[in-house]
């Protein structure tokens, strides 16, 4: 059993069009990770907060369908294992537009998270980069968690050092 089928698998929420940003359905190590993340930006003087945590794949449908997510199956958001944020500006606003997530890296790094800016390896060039996305799965693992056959446990550390 694992948070994926004990957790997200019972939660209403599970099959929901919705945008989720409940923090309680990040497996327990991503949403630690998370709010490091969010407190050392903090420390820093970046607002963050979580637009989308858990994913449905009705919601990757809809959001493929209006062009919104180049992947029409939902990705590491649907294992619990993904965040996005967004960056909120002096004036208390999101800012949807022209936010610079440089530090997100470095921190998502520092904290055992990869960033969808180098998907976790910045020697290779990427066609595509999510600025404000981190997950907890290193993009060479995500086969093994997509067909079932692998959920990462408490020890796992996608970071390669």
């Amino acid at each position: 059993m694992t948070f994926y089928t004990e957790v997200l698998q019972q939660d209403p929420r599970f099959t929901s069009p919705d945008p989720c940003r409940d923090m309680a359905l990040l497996e327990p190590v991503t949403r630690a990770n998370v709010q490091a993340i969010i407190a050392q930006a903090a420390a820093m003087g970046h607002t963050l907060h979580v637009t989308e945590t858990f994913r449905s794949q009705a919601r990757q449908e809809a959001l493929f369908a209006k062009g919104a997510t180049q992947l029409r199956h939902v990705g590491v958001h649907g294992y619990g294992l993904a965040c996005d944020f967004v960056l909120i500006g002096p004036d208390g606003s999101a800012d949807w537009d022209g936010a610079d997530y440089s530090f997100l890296r470095d921190l998502a790094n520092a904290n055992g998270m990869i960033s969808g800016q180098d998907w976790g390896d910045s020697t290779i060039p990427h066609t595509f980069r999510d600025m404000d996305h981190i997950q907890r799965v290193n993009v060479s693992d995500q086969t093994r968690l997509f067909s079932g056959a692998w959920y990462p446990d408490a020890g796992y550390v996608p970071v390669v050092r």
